[in-house]
């Protein structure tokens, strides 16, 4: 029995051959996310199960993953779905009677503006790439493309980020302020936090600015951490005396984590596939949680997060159907479309930016073990 079997998805992976190999009269994969981003990877997983089933990957492939990611062929989709079906057993939290205890969760999309210097750093970085983009083909532009995709997100989160110089934090990023803002309201609500963010740098940035504007020492989670070190962080945010906060890496901290002490999720920043982000809420969503769970998903106004944010609906609306190609879909747009993809509405710009926002008068600093 294999638990958190999206750890074979890759089916050319040393664990997967060696999952493949292993002696048994029966087998049974578990996983929330059995397609992250690819259909090659249900492949991989029934391969496991039930070896030559879904036939060899070429084929496969050739039959089923390109008709369906490429083409959105929904006969394709159902003849896929009548094969898999009898094999699968789904159950979702929010049947029921499944887990009738369990509290509701509910997702809001919270828009925050640019800052002054992140929209003139982000117009920069817009016109720089697309003069590179337009003279490059082949690989050389898709990876420029994905280059651009990188850094304008960046930009969105902090200008700091995008340009590694470890200059100041206040004062220069929406998000940043958006997140102190909805942090302290729910500090004097007794609610605790877990912030996700994709970028180890960003991180441990938020983790220092935290630290700074709550007086409170912030944990975070990321993948440079031992495993001692891993247990020590988790263990002191899930005491009844730890802090109110916890900083997460959403690649380290997305999966296999019990964190019902928080009832508040932040994703500070988005990842092209939602069942990565649904991993990630499910840390604090899950059994044991006596809350109900709020899931605050950032995005930044009149930015390509906010065109992001439509493909990532799209995408969920195709879990059924298990489709998602995440950012390499985004490769092959024309200049005119990626211009129209990263241009910014300059009207969504911040005017004035506060350096923190206070804790309110006579709530004294927070403090955490």
């Amino acid at each position: 029995m294999l638990d958190e079997a999206q750890s074979i998805k890759n089916p050319v992976s040393k664990g997967a051959r060696a999952a493949r190999n292993l002696a048994a009269r029966h087998r049974f994969a578990l996983t929330g996310t059995p397609v992250e981003n690819r259909l090659t990877e249900l492949w991989s997983l029934f391969e496991f199960l039930n070896p030559g089933y879904l036939g060899p990957i070429t084929s496969f492939r050739e039959n089923f993953a390109n008709r369906i990611e490429r083409f959105g062929d929904e006969g394709t989709a159902r003849q896929l779905q009548r094969l898999v079906r009898p094999m699968i057993l789904r159950r979702v939290k929010s049947d029921p009677t499944i887990a009738p205890e369990l509290p509701s969760r509910v997702e809001q999309k919270v828009f925050c503006p640019l800052t002054p210097e992140q929209a003139t750093l982000y117009e920069a970085t817009v016109r720089d790439m697309l003069e590179r983009i337009e003279q490059a083909s082949g690989m050389e532009r898709r990876g420029l493309v994905l280059s651009a995709l990188t850094k304008l997100k960046q930009v969105c989160d902090h200008p700091a980020l995008l340009l590694h110089d470890r200059s100041a934090i206040p004062g220069r990023s929406g998000k940043l302020e958006r997140l102190v803002e909805m942090l302290t309201e729910a500090f004097e609500e007794g609610d605790r936090a877990l912030v996700f963010t994709q970028y180890a740098e960003m991180g441990e940035m938020l983790r220092e600015h935290l630290t700074r504007s709550f007086q409170i020492d912030v944990p975070f989670l990321h993948g440079a951490l031992s495993a001692k070190e891993r247990d020590v962080v988790i263990r002191r945010f899930q005491d009844e005396h730890g802090p109110p906060v916890f900083v997460l890496s959403l690649k380290a901290g997305g999966f296999g984590l019990n964190l019902t002490r928080a009832n508040r999720v932040f994703h500070f920043d988005r990842w092209w596939n939602p069942a990565v982000e649904d991993q990630a809420s499910d840390r604090a969503h899950r059994i044991g949680q006596r809350s109900r769970v709020m899931v605050h998903k950032f995005v930044t106004d009149g930015t390509l997060e906010e065109r992001i944010e439509t493909l990532l609906e799209q995408k969920r609306g195709l879990a059924g159907r298990v489709l998602t190609q995440g950012e390499a879909g985004l490769t092959e747009l024309s200049t005119a479309g990626l211009r129209e993809l990263f241009a910014l509405r300059r009207e969504t710009i911040l005017e004035d930016v506060t350096a923190a926002v206070p804790l309110p008068a006579g709530a004294g600093p927070l403090t955490g073990a």
